[in-house]
């Protein structure tokens, strides 16, 4: 009997130590970017641009209206969620992560950069790629002529960093961001068409994947943050006037940490 027992403990012993330990990647940080402000846009007549026929064709009808163009710069939900918003950890620097980021990519579709916010790693690619064409007007059936300006912009400031123009369906360019003098750490990346003034995109520069890009009600949700305390960002282009807004946030393992983030 002694013994019987003696292996009944040594066999549950073995079990309990090869039974694997569950392990976590880290935590996530989810929640929602809130403004206490009011939507705002910015409004174009067609007619001051190029191709005033083809433009106005684009899917989204909330950005036309008859011969008018509306650059949505604030869009907030019934609830004040702010779509667009970006929300990222900043305290950490992964080099190796940013080595290897592919880059970021824009489309220019129907006279509209698409996504309009993002994020860019410094010194990476940042590419473009025009899909317009206008079977309808001789001079733009190989492509509707698309001019991408970026801009390294910090406070009142800002830099040109490429001026290229894409003037056939699927030209594409693809170039480095270059922010200088540490101007990543403050700044933005701003990409506008010098043809159609209403055609514009806001990046944040980030150090590391931990990020994200707001949805429509303002919600986001961050997976896969190492374990700690973090500062974490909420940014926007037009919101707060494009002011980054810290928060501290304590991640757990296999947790998720809440973080209602209002920019004002």
């Amino acid at each position: 009997m002694k013994s019987a027992l003696s292996m009944m403990f040594g066999v549950a012993a073995v079990a309990l130590v090869a039974a694997p330990l569950t392990s976590y990647a880290g935590g996530t940080i989810a929640g929602k970017v809130t403004f206490a402000g009011k939507a705002e846009q910015k409004e174009f007549l067609f007619s001051k641009f190029p191709n005033p026929k083809f433009c106005p064709q684009i899917p989204d009808k909330s950005k036309v209206d008859g011969d008018k163009r509306f650059l949505k710069q604030i869009e907030v939900s019934k609830d004040g969620g702010l779509k667009g918003a970006v929300v990222a950890v900043v305290d950490i620097e992964d080099k190796a992560w940013m080595d290897g980021y592919a880059g970021t990519e824009v489309v220019a579709a129907f006279c509209d950069f698409q996504p309009f916010s993002g994020v860019v790693v410094n010194t990476r690619p940042f590419k473009v790629e025009n899909t317009d064409a206008d079977a309808d007007d001789p001079k733009s059936v190989a492509g509707v002529l698309h001019n991408p300006h970026s801009f390294t912009v910090k406070g009142s400031s800002s830099a040109t960093g490429f001026n290229i123009g894409l003037a056939k369906k699927g030209d594409k360019l693809d170039k480095p961001v270059t922010f200088r003098g540490g101007a990543e750490k403050e700044g933005y990346f701003r990409l506008q068409c010098d043809q159609h003034e209403f055609m514009q995109s806001f990046f944040l520069p980030v150090s590391n994947a931990h990020f994200a890009v707001a949805k429509d009600d303002g919600s986001f949700e961050i997976k896969d943050v190492p374990a700690g305390k973090h500062k974490v960002v909420a940014w926007h282009p037009f919101a707060g006037k494009a002011k980054k807004i810290e928060f501290d946030v304590d991640v757990t393992d296999g947790g998720t940490a809440k973080l209602q983030a209002e920019i004002k």
